[in-house]
């Protein structure tokens, strides 16, 4: 099973390559795949690369991001993104 991300990789990398739109649910999809291969650099280049897209990563995508930095023992890491995510949702006042 841990062995699927590079798979989930390559499939991504060849939906950019076809011109098929790549959208958050294909992002979230690999970077799960990323964190049961104990890939959490992986999954976070995954992170930043929606951005690039002009994606904006949901709770289902931070959340695949957050679990592979646990898997992987980056709990500071896991604690940063999980900070990001929750300043991305609060309501801004004024």
């Amino acid at each position: 099973k841990g062995g699927h991300w590079t798979g989930a990789l390559a499939l991504l990398g060849e939906m950019r390559g076809t011109g098929v739109e790549r959208d958050v649910i294909a992002f979230a999809a690999a970077m799960s795949a990323c964190e049961k291969g104990q890939q959490w650099r992986r999954a976070l280049g995954l992170l930043g690369e929606m951005r690039q897209d002009a994606l904006s990563p949901n709770t289902v995508a931070h959340n695949a991001a957050i679990s592979a930095c646990e898997k992987g023992g980056q709990w500071i890491q896991a604690l940063l993104l999980l900070e990001q995510m929750m300043s991305q949702r609060r309501p801004q006042i004024g």
